[in-house]
């Protein structure tokens, strides 16, 4: 691929909406702006400091450098001068001051050098690390501020793979953009005024060309292994993404056999990173030998116009050793200047998703001079309420209901209506785009998100627990709660019998995401977490939908003492748990078709009765079918190890 492919290619990906579906990426200038404010720190006037002496370090630590090659001139010259024409001097025999001073100056200077480098990198560190830190803390608590939408459509590899590479690029881009760059540039500055003292302008003429042209070529070659890198990094999260999302979903990869499948789609994304690796390396050595070209052409050309000079009398022996050692000592840090330009741009290009998302905006934010929500009562209102996630599919239109305070108001309706719609409503995940939902007459959008969130709990169908301890599960309901109260959260929610046998107690780890735990376990972890939370206003989404019999009336039993004297919202999926709601509502398609209780509902002879009447005949055929496996066993039970025929009677 030649570079204009390369670069074509990127710009394609960067139009995408990537791995995450954002936008696009940040430019490289916004992103290093953006880092500025994490190198000065406001507030912190300590860190400034740091970068402060960092700067004298590293101005001192570029004069003792400079500095080395004019002492080792010195010593040449004062040898070349006072040697004897004949016989050979002994080992320490009339070798002069001047020269010991030279020597012993030249040793401390290129000592010091290091012990310089070492301290400004020591003064610098904490800055550095500072810097990391709060970037992550400020990316990690802006991902918990933006929607729900965008954490629906997010890919959870693909997102902690961009946060793990731009930690990494974070410390990189801060110490060799500041601690290499401008010494860099700063000793060039340096050498040409020595060479401008010692020689004449042809020779600053010509390491300025040929640093000019080192840098150039340096450039040009990052950016094509820019290009590289980009496709490497996109091809490593892709392979990540499927990795973990394969992982996670362990038990349908066994359900369906299909290891191999899984396998073959993450071997395809690393036989991409394989193949842009494989490029990167081979671009890496066209970098170097093209470096060392350019570099070595240009130190010939001096030192033949040195070697020159010496034959006309016009320069020492000591000035062949000055151009040759000032220029090795300046390819030093020139060469480290194009791997400092590679890691740069490689570490802006891990940056960019990140500081993309960090611009990214929240879809859902509290209106300036937003007040905290009161709860007198809880009564909810939705008023003539329109909502879509696309603007060209309504999902509720001009919904108008209202929840009285204590009272227990069920949502129902075939699946695609819009029920758990209206919970992420009311939890301000999404803002409506037409009419209003009140509590105790407040607008939801006119009151801050915390307060509006802090005053609803919810137990959700599907309860997702943290990968930690049962008591830290509860507990989160209410994190400053005493020990005390987490233990009569699970006593009325009916799952302390049930922790107090496990071996570890409440410090029982529950596995990622509670897959320890069974169902009805989950539920009654979710249901202490709500009551320890203690919210005027409940809401229970689908709450027993996915459990059994037994295990429903149990968790039924504990919603129910969990919803006395609560503004209550049910979602529903089995009409049963319902039956004793003050007020259902009745949703199709969006539209709220039928309303009242459940005795008004089936007189009515609507929709509802539709659904309780095929709710009823599904619980009796499982009726009969578990009546007709009861039966098979006890037959089964009955009959002898050693033929069919039953025992008789």
């Amino acid at each position: 691929m030649t570079i204009q492919q390369s670069l074509e290619a990127a710009q394609r990906r960067r139009r995408g909406s990537q791995t995450l579906g954002l936008g696009g990426r940040a430019d490289h200038w916004t992103v290093f702006i953006g880092l500025l404010p994490f190198v000065w720190p406001a507030g912190r006037p300590d860190l400034r400091l740091r970068v402060v002496l960092a700067f004298v370090v590293l101005v001192l630590a570029k004069l003792v450098t400079v500095a080395i090659p004019v002492f080792f001139k010195q010593a040449t010259d004062w040898l070349a001068t006072n040697a004897p024409g004949e016989a050979p001097i002994g080992v320490g025999q009339g070798l002069g001051l001047a020269a010991v001073v030279l020597i012993l100056a030249y040793g401390v200077s290129r000592v010091l050098m290091m012990v310089l480098n070492q301290v400004r990198d020591m003064f610098f560190t904490r800055v550095g690390q500072h810097a990391v830190r709060e970037l992550n803390n400020r990316t990690f608590q802006h991902l918990h501020r933006l929607s729900l939408r965008f954490h629906l459509e997010r890919r959870t590899g693909g997102l902690s793979r961009v946060v793990e590479r731009a930690t990494r690029g974070i410390e990189l881009i801060i110490r060799m953009g500041i601690l290499n760059v401008v010494p860099t540039v700063l000793e060039l500055l340096l050498i040409c005024g020595v060479l401008l003292y010692y020689f004449d302008w042809t020779y600053v003429l010509i390491v300025l060309a040929t640093v000019g042209g080192y840098m150039w070529f340096t450039f040009a070659a990052s950016e094509w292994r820019i290009a590289i890198r980009r496709e490497m990094n996109d091809s490593d999260t892709d392979a990540n993404t499927k990795a973990i999302d394969s992982l996670l979903n362990f038990e349908t990869v066994k359900y369906f056999g299909n290891e191999e499948l899984e396998v073959r789609r993450f071997d395809t994304s690393m036989a991409r990173y394989e193949s842009a690796a494989v490029r990167t390396y081979y671009s890496l050595g066209v970098l170097n030998s093209g470096q060392a070209l350019i570099f070595t052409v240009g130190m010939t050309l001096v030192m033949l116009l040195t070697a020159r000079g010496i034959m006309a009398g016009q320069n020492s022996i000591g000035d062949f050793v000055l151009v040759n050692g000032i220029l090795i000592q300046l390819y030093m840090p020139l060469n480290f200047m194009g791997m400092v330009y590679r890691e740069i741009k490689q570490g802006l290009v891990d940056l960019e998703t990140m500081f993309a998302l960090l611009n990214e905006a929240p879809e859902v934010v509290d209106k300036p001079g937003a007040r905290p929500l009161r709860v007198d009562q809880g009564t909810i209102r939705f008023e003539n309420v329109e909502f879509s996630y696309e603007p060209d599919r309504p999902i509720l239109k001009d919904i108008s209901f209202e929840a009285p305070a204590g009272r227990m108001v069920a949502i129902v309706g075939p699946s695609g209506a819009g029920k758990s719609t209206i919970s992420r409503i009311l939890f301000r995940f999404y803002d409506i785009s037409g009419g209003r939902v009140t509590i105790d007459g407040q607008d939801i959008r006119d009151v801050t998100q915390k307060s509006l969130r802090a005053a609803i709990g919810v137990v959700p169908q599907d309860t997702v627990l943290f990968n930690d301890t049962i008591f830290y599960n509860i507990k989160y309901g209410r994190p400053d709660a005493t020990d005390e109260e987490v233990y009569e959260a699970a006593r009325l929610a009916q799952i302390d019998g049930f922790i107090q046998q496990l071996p570890m107690g409440y410090r029982t780890m529950v596995g990622e995401r509670g897959l320890k735990l069974s169902g009805g376990e989950k539920q009654r972890v979710a249901i202490a977490r709500t009551i320890l939370k203690q919210p005027p206003i409940l809401m229970l989404d689908e709450a027993t939908s996915a459990l059994d019999s037994h295990t429903e009336k149990d968790i039924q039993d504990a919603l129910d003492r969990v919803a006395r004297n609560r503004t209550t919202l049910v979602i529903a999926h089995r009409l049963s748990t319902i039956v004793h709601a003050d007020n259902i509502l009745v949703l199709e398609k969006g539209c709220l078709v039928e309303q009242g209780t459940h005795a008004q509902l089936i007189a009515r002879g609507g929709l509802y009765a539709g659904l309780w009447s095929r709710q009823l005949e599904a619980d009796k055929a499982r009726e009969e079918l578990a009546r007709t496996l009861e039966e098979a066993e006890r037959a089964g039970a009955l009959r002898p190890s050693g033929g069919d025929r039953p025992v008789p009677a």
